[in-house]
């Protein structure tokens, strides 16, 4: 069994109502894929800048997952165009 690990690392830069992130996963060959979010305060609603990270953090994770499937896709189109077309043996 071959145990794989990835790291994600998210960076949260807030300005006045609103906060930006960053979700950076990098696998163990040092390859970087970045997904990225944004929320804004409605200025209506109490300030609790942690909401504000909450959210952009989790749409910057399902950009990044967004962004992984689509590599993903493109790997398998590739490897299907790699493999010669099944034989059959009667």
């Amino acid at each position: 069994m071959d145990t794989k690990e990835w790291t994600v690392r998210i960076a949260l830069t807030e300005a006045g109502d609103d906060t930006s992130a960053q979700a950076t996963l990098t696998t163990a060959k040092g390859e970087q894929v970045t997904g990225t979010g944004r929320a804004r305060r409605n200025p209506a609603d109490p300030s609790k800048p942690v909401i504000g990270d909450e959210l952009a953090a989790s749409r910057a994770l399902a950009d990044l997952a967004h962004h992984l499937a689509v590599i993903a896709n493109h790997d398998i189109s590739e490897s299907a165009a790699e493999s010669p077309p099944p034989t059959r043996s009667w």
